[in-house]
């Protein structure tokens, strides 16, 4: 405990700088000693210069720490493995909504490349940003997708900010098939927030394939209208059309997040045909302030914590 003191008393001036280097400290291990709660205290006061409320949590960042800690259930964590979730979305929505399937692994050595097509795409299933596609093998760089792969399966997720449905995953290398939609020539995701079973908003990211440019966030009402704020990245200077199979994802959404305080259920949109994404309990790990204020407390609000669940 006097260590957690110590540190907080070195917390003088919280910002970016001091939150990226203890987000750097606790994926690299260097804070395995504090416990989760503790780890937490000191990424939310270096990130928006003010205590977590654990008591009576209110904004949406608030809540999805608090969330991290009283929110266990064991089945999350298959929810987030991108290849045991195929299973689960397979049972509860269908088969059809899944990307194809190329191939699983446990090593980079493993995989076969004579037997995959000319495109494909390679990620880990425990992590987040290991995606790498391939859009031509006959130019495509083995070497940086080994040392990138290799080193996405030495790291634990859950060590970055405690979310601990990443704590307990076993690493795997799949391959999938290569998605791009005709009309916007990028694979577009929309991803909807989702409040046990009641869609509220969802965000479009564009423009992730473009080089040298920042993703693009902006987000929309369940009527598909703009809302006037910024989370993490800037808006698109050309806002996204409303996807043709809009009210489908929706209803997808719904089912799939029903029973769940609060989880972003993610889409694809490719040629008039839905695919899912992947479900995230914790956007931007709770650690992202809201562009104005505000919207952090409006999410919030639609939280309902279980607290039948608190300790």
């Amino acid at each position: 405990m006097s260590k957690v003191k110590t540190a907080f008393r070195l917390l003088k001036k919280p910002g970016m700088f001091l939150y990226t280097l203890l987000s750097t400290l606790g994926s690299s291990g260097k804070l395995n000693w504090l416990s989760d709660k503790a780890c937490l205290n000191l990424l939310f006061f270096s990130r928006f210069g003010r205590k977590l409320n654990w008591k009576n949590p209110e904004t949406f960042n608030e809540k999805l720490n608090w969330l991290k800690i009283y929110d266990r259930k064991a089945e999350y964590n298959k929810l987030v493995d991108k290849f045991l979730v195929r299973e689960y979305i397979s049972g509860s929505i269908g088969e059809e909504y899944l990307i194809p399937l190329l191939g699983v692994w446990n090593r980079f050595d493993e995989i076969d490349f004579d037997s995959l097509p000319e495109q494909f795409v390679l990620k880990c299933t425990h992590d987040s940003g290991s995606v790498i596609i391939c859009k031509d093998k006959k130019i495509f760089d083995y070497q940086a997708a080994r040392k990138k792969i290799e080193c996405s399966l030495k790291k634990n997720l859950y060590w970055r900010a405690r979310e601990w449905v990443y704590k307990d995953l076993m690493p795997k290398i799949i391959a999938e098939q290569y998605m791009e939609d005709e009309k916007t020539s990028e694979l577009r995701d929309y991803k909807f927030f989702c409040f046990d079973g009641e869609v509220k908003m969802l965000f479009v990211a564009t423009e992730r394939q473009k080089k040298n440019e920042e993703v693009k966030f902006d987000f929309f009402d369940v009527d598909y209208n703009r809302l006037p704020f910024k989370q993490g990245h800037p808006n698109a200077k050309v806002l996204p059309e409303k996807p043709q199979c809009f009210d489908e994802m929706k209803e997808l959404a719904a089912k799939l997040s029903k029973g769940i305080p609060h989880v972003r259920v993610d889409f694809y949109e490719v040629n008039g045909k839905v695919y899912f994404g992947e479900l995230t309990f914790f956007h931007f790990c709770g650690l992202v302030p809201f562009e104005p204020e505000e919207w952090d407390f409006k999410l919030g609000s639609w939280i309902e914590l279980p607290m039948d669940n608190k300790e």
